[in-house]
């Protein structure tokens, strides 16, 4: 996630000191993503390294105020318009955890699925309130707004990871289902036409 536009994008409204924009930013997302006071100065500070903001005076309470300049708002332009890169995902816990579970000794998968699946369908569930509170009253503001773009984002992730999970199950089930009807090892001619007879027992069986 982007800290570093988040902030640009709070102060395109007007200047802002740090503590303002950490609690606007936690306003906007509904505190999904929380932020401390040192993660936003830390890219204040590299924001005003290059060029996209500036310190601009204080307020009457002494807090240093942040302006956005105009290379600032080319780069939150830039940021709008450019697709979110999905070729390179981020590493995702979940998934790393399950391919090691594949055939890892004293792992049984199919409990580590379960109690995925049980603790996901439980944060859909918390999402899926949350959205009924918010629609509860008709948002009233672009933060309640935003608020509720993000936890109807949580519930489609939620919903989807669920999926996932049932086909990775699925997908066990039919793979155990084809171990167990492949052939035994060909044992070879030789093993399916017996012990071969030596000529003391042809003879003996002539008698």
């Amino acid at each position: 996630m982007s800290i570093r536009h988040g902030l640009l994008a709070l102060l395109e409204r007007g200047p802002r000191y740090g503590s303002r924009l950490r609690t606007e930013f936690e306003s906007r997302t509904g505190s999904t993503w929380p932020l401390n006071v040192g993660q936003v100065y830390t890219t204040l500070s590299r924001l005003e390294r290059d060029g996209m903001i500036v310190q601009d005076g204080s307020d009457d309470a002494g807090h240093d105020l942040y302006t956005i300049t105009d290379d600032g708002r080319a780069e939150l332009r830039n940021w709008f318009e450019t697709p979110v890169d999905r070729t390179s995902p981020p590493r995702d816990e979940l998934a790393i955890k399950l391919a090691m579970a594949v055939g890892a000794p004293g792992v049984d998968i199919r409990d580590v699925i379960q109690s995925q699946r049980h603790h996901t369908l439980k944060a859909m569930q918390d999402y899926t309130r949350l959205k009924a509170q918010a629609l509860a009253d008709v948002p009233a503001n672009r933060d309640e707004v935003a608020w509720l773009l993000v936890v109807e984002q949580l519930i489609f992730q939620a919903e989807a990871e669920a999926r996932w999970l049932d086909h990775c199950e699925s997908r066990l089930v039919r793979l155990a289902e084809a171990a167990a009807t492949e052939p035994a090892d060909d044992p070879g001619p030789s093993a399916a036409r017996g012990p071969a007879r030596t000529p003391a027992g042809r003879a003996r069986s002539k008698r």
